[in-house]
């Protein structure tokens, strides 16, 4: 067992890129979280996936061999939503595709005079007539709150703009920053311990993100491992401050470091 890995009792595991590729489990995935489950270790699936509901992201796992529960689930938009019921009485035009919709229920949806925009990854959605529609809202007086604002994600095996870049350019258009509530923000994480129910010194990060997953956990005293799969790149290993607690080539090596 790595020596700076003892202690934990609850892991957060990223998902695209660390547990699965598009449609196609990581190899040893379903294997290692098995194995994890075994010994008593609390889970939770945390991504910054934007367009999903926790149910659909259950049932792609379920689809793929792994068992587990919408509550082991935390999201980009879940965070966003535990964020903005702080606010109950805010409007809000939430900017997504898919059915993450769903996590915003109960909120005060308001496209016409929203006091917060919250911007999900639209892909090839993000048109310059949209962006302007925005543009025009934040000008009007409204809070910009990014989703997550990662600059690229592996799909199809090719690396492909995330929506990092669009909400970059909405920051310089107005002149003022994004509240950015996805990985790698403090806030996610600090909600994301909350959900799994464990101080930071017995949880620890597993991704292939150097900036969004393990310099995001970093901030908050989550131990980390980054994993040499998804958008991995080898140079990744020297951008960070701080090196991660464990590195290893996939996450079905995940058990023998935590053995």
């Amino acid at each position: 067992m790595n020596a700076t890995l003892t202690g934990l009792r609850g892991l957060m595991l990223d998902l695209d890129g660390t547990v699965y590729e598009d449609n196609r489990l990581i190899p040893g995935a379903a294997g290692a979280i098995a194995a994890l489950r075994e010994r008593g270790f609390r889970l939770r699936f945390v991504t910054n996936t934007t367009n999903k509901r926790r149910e659909t992201i259950r049932d792609k796992l379920h689809a793929l061999g792994i068992e587990s529960d919408a509550s082991e689930i935390f999201t980009a938009p879940v965070a966003a939503s535990l964020m903005l019921r702080r606010h109950p009485e805010a409007r809000c035009w939430v900017v997504t595709r898919g059915d993450s919709i769903q996590e915003f229920q109960g909120l005060r949806l308001d496209e016409d005079r929203p006091d917060f925009v919250v911007l999900g990854d639209l892909m090839e959605g993000f048109t310059f007539e949209l962006l302007n529609r925005v543009f025009r809202k934040l000008m009007d007086g409204a809070e910009l709150i990014a989703m997550q604002k990662n600059r690229y994600w592996l799909t199809r095996g090719k690396l492909t703009l995330d929506m990092g870049p669009f909400v970059a350019a909405l920051e310089f258009a107005t002149g003022r920053s994004a509240r950015v509530i996805g990985k790698p923000s403090r806030e996610f994480f600090r909600l994301a311990l909350s959900h799994l129910g464990l101080p930071p010194h017995q949880a620890a990060m597993v991704g292939d993100d150097w900036e969004s997953d393990i310099g995001g956990a970093q901030t908050v005293g989550v131990r980390t491992i980054l994993v040499r799969t998804g958008k991995y790149q080898p140079e990744d290993e020297n951008n960070l401050d701080s090196r991660p607690d464990g590195i290893i080539e996939g996450l079905g090596h995940l058990p023998e470091i935590l053995a």
